[in-house]
């Protein structure tokens, strides 16, 4: 009997994916860590095993996955206390010292050659991985359609769509097609070693097209973006972050887009328009 285990289970894609991968492989199959045990005993599906899960700490990490021959390593937020690829190495050092024998692990598009400083985390946790001598595949997820949900939900009550990406290409999808094509490679018998998962490249222009209502679409210079920000009363750091992302698109750093994600869901993507309507929902 195979026993898989999905670390940060409790957040919108951990709970995602570890609804696909009960209905592929059963519940008592599965092994969901989370930093809250009780939310994950109330969240997840029943016959669930629910262990601890704290990126911060190895030796509960390895505890819990003792046992586990094939895991979904979720990639944490950065900003915390513990910096982020430290948080990972932990997750890395206690697969190995717990004889997890695959690792499938969400990572940035491009990982490898992309060159906006949010990829570098990611680099450095698939070269921890392959260090490590477990075998695995890197799941390079493009953009989240939730992202944007601020400024579509914006946009929907009539306000400007704002944007300063230009014409760069975007390969929005929604995050439970992502958790769920996860789902699928970890249950997988022959996985890949990488897989590029993405929607259609689209544009923001595309993605103002597809909001229902009545609006103004402003496309604007980096230097208009950030004052604009600036005047609505965000934080010298907030801004900055904003800006990056944008120029990251700007730059087409998520432009290199594929058909992994169709193919391994076994079905098209959610068409934009309805999956705008999904996320307006929420």
């Amino acid at each position: 009997m195979t026993t898989y285990a999905i670390t940060g289970a409790t957040g919108h894609f951990g709970q995602a994916a570890v609804r696909t991968l009960t209905n592929l492989v059963g519940a008592p199959n599965v092994v969901a860590l989370a930093r809250n045990v009780d939310r994950a005993k109330a969240v997840l599906p029943a016959g669930v095993t629910v262990r601890p899960g704290d990126y911060t700490d190895v030796p509960q990490l390895t505890a819990s996955l003792t046992g586990i021959d094939r895991l979904l390593f979720i990639s944490s937020q950065p900003g915390a206390a513990v910096p982020r690829l430290t948080q990972h190495e932990n997750v890395v050092e206690a697969a190995k010292q717990a004889g997890v024998g695959f690792i499938a692990y969400t990572s940035f598009p491009h990982a490898d050659t992309a060159t906006t400083p949010l990829a570098q985390d990611h680099a450095a946790t698939e070269k921890a991985i392959e260090a490590a001598g477990i075998p695995h595949a890197f799941l390079r997820n493009n953009w989240y359609l939730e992202n944007e949900a601020h400024q579509l939900k914006a946009a929907a009550a009539g306000k400007p769509f704002v944007y300063a990406g230009g014409a760069g290409l975007v390969g929005w999808a929604l995050e439970k097609e992502y958790a769920e094509a996860a789902a699928r490679v970890l249950a997988s018998a022959e996985p890949r070693a990488i897989y590029e998962f993405s929607g259609a490249p689209r544009t923001y222009a595309d993605l103002a097209a597809a909001v229902p209502g009545d609006f103004p679409v402003r496309d604007l210079t980096a230097a208009e973006y950030a004052a604009g920000l600036t005047q609505a009363g965000m934080s010298e750091a907030n801004v900055a972050v904003m800006g990056m992302l944008q120029g990251l698109i700007r730059d087409n750093q998520l432009a290199g887009t594929t058909d992994d994600l169709p193919e391994v869901l076994g079905r098209p993507l959610t068409p934009l328009a309805e999956a705008v309507q999904d996320v307006l929902g929420e």
